[in-house]
């Protein structure tokens, strides 16, 4: 396996609905920057890694459901880097592995399961207290790596991911690379509190939350921010630039998707060779050019947005959608 990553690419998407509404639109490819440890999970990795390899732990342990983007890339990380991994896997054990439980097992995963009650508590001292018990001295790493290491990994995707690209724009108002808006869906929220971290106050990020009733995320955002510059923590600027969540387009709620956005999906890919995942970069990608449709967006503005991986994904959503249209 290889340890070698590279920067992600800069790609326009050159869309008439983009075109219409008098925006440049585009896509930063963090899918494309390793084959198995890429998207915001790297980012949300990088420092939970580093503290583990300082700490001299030799072990991580984590938290995903069975087609968990987390779970894959902690047991490819843990590959990589030395570290042996143990995966909390919410539910109960089904025979045949998924495609994606399958490659963690491969990279050398341990699969524990829990039961959807005592998973609920994954977050407490006292199962915390339990899983040292029985896995030994283990360095946790939350669900989907939401805590403070994964928040200063992804204030790097913005100032330290990007291309070094200089154009007329940015020496005009100073702005690293003139974006005027950064777009992202939204699951943890721990991506856009470290994207609103990295940016300049004239610029704004717009989350796109891809579980129904979403709104309650503004809570986490803040208590994320907060607790970030609390911790005295590296960060470009003093405050968060201005953050807004966008909650329409969940299509369902978490996993859910239909044949619109599958559609959506498959037309974009062809136009604009931008492979999404169904979970999270197609919910924000539809929700960004309806929004382009609504003249939301103001004519010149520059858009940014950030392809967050989970291509492996698609595998298992592919394999129940077929299994459903079976029933």
């Amino acid at each position: 396996m290889s340890l070698t990553f590279i920067a992600p690419p800069l790609q326009q998407i050159n869309s008439e609905i983009a075109r219409h509404a008098g925006v440049d639109l585009y896509v930063l490819r963090l899918d494309l920057m390793h084959p198995w440890v890429n998207g915001n999970k790297w980012f949300k990795l990088k420092y939970n890694l580093l503290e583990a390899k300082e700490k001299n732990f030799t072990t991580l342990l984590t938290f995903g459901g069975a087609y968990s983007n987390h779970i894959y890339a902690t047991a490819a990380a843990g590959n990589l880097f030395g570290f042996r991994t143990i995966g909390v896997i919410r539910g109960e054990e089904r025979l045949p592995l998924n495609a994606t439980l399958s490659f963690a097992v491969q990279q050398g995963m341990q699969l524990v399961y829990l039961n959807r009650e005592m998973y609920r508590q994954r977050n407490t001292p006292a199962l915390e207290e339990y899983l040292r018990q029985r896995f030994g001295e283990v360095f946790i790493i939350p669900e989907g790596g939401s805590n403070l290491n994964g928040v200063r990994g992804c204030t790097e995707i913005i100032s330290n991911a990007m291309p070094t690209a200089v154009t007329e724009r940015s020496r005009s108002t100073g702005y690293a690379y003139a974006f005027d808006h950064i777009c992202v869906a939204c699951g943890t929220a721990t991506t856009l509190a470290g994207i609103a971290l990295s940016l300049h106050e004239g610029q704004r990020a717009i989350a796109f939350p891809v579980l129904k009733n979403g709104a309650f995320l503004a809570q986490e955002i803040e208590s994320l921010l907060t607790n970030y510059l609390a911790s005295g923590s590296p960060t470009p600027y003093n405050s968060p630039a201005s953050w807004e969540l966008v909650c329409d387009y969940h299509f369902g709620g978490y996993a859910k998707v239909n044949d619109e956005l599958l559609l959506f999906s498959q037309q974009l890919t062809q136009e604009h060779g931008v492979p999404l995942d169904y979970v999270y970069t197609a919910k924000m990608f539809y929700g960004v050019m309806d929004l382009l449709h609504q003249g939301f967006f103001c004519k010149g503005d520059r858009l940014l947005l950030v392809h967050t991986g989970g291509l492996q994904g698609n595998v298992g959503m592919e394999e129940r959608l077929h299994r459903f249209s079976k029933i």
